[in-house]
């Protein structure tokens, strides 16, 4: 998939297991390398059709990435064996 998309990278989006927020419709996407984590959390956001009011976290490896980072150095930070950089969201800014 990375041949095919090369400046992309696969994220698999996944709910926290005791989150409150709804599960996506759709769980995997092929994310700019170039996006800042702050605008892909803008786009989990509204496909989530989330109210001004409800907290969005989203987890790396149990951690918050900068909302300024670049979706690709997350990506070569975190990214699984698999080739695929898994992240989890919820409403709760601690996770575990």
């Amino acid at each position: 998939m990375i041949a095919d998309y090369p400046a992309r990278i696969p994220v698999v989006v996944e709910r926290f297991s005791r989150s409150k927020l709804p599960q996506m419709e759709k769980r995997k996407y092929l994310v700019p390398c170039d996006m800042p984590v702050g605008q892909f959390i803008f786009i989990l956001r509204s496909r989530l059709h989330l109210s001004p009011g409800t907290a969005l976290f989203v987890f790396v490896n149990d951690t918050l990435p900068q909302t300024a980072s670049l979706m690709g150095s997350v990506y070569d930070s975190h990214k699984d064996k698999d080739g695929f950089l898994y992240m989890c969201y919820s409403s709760e800014k601690t996770f575990g």
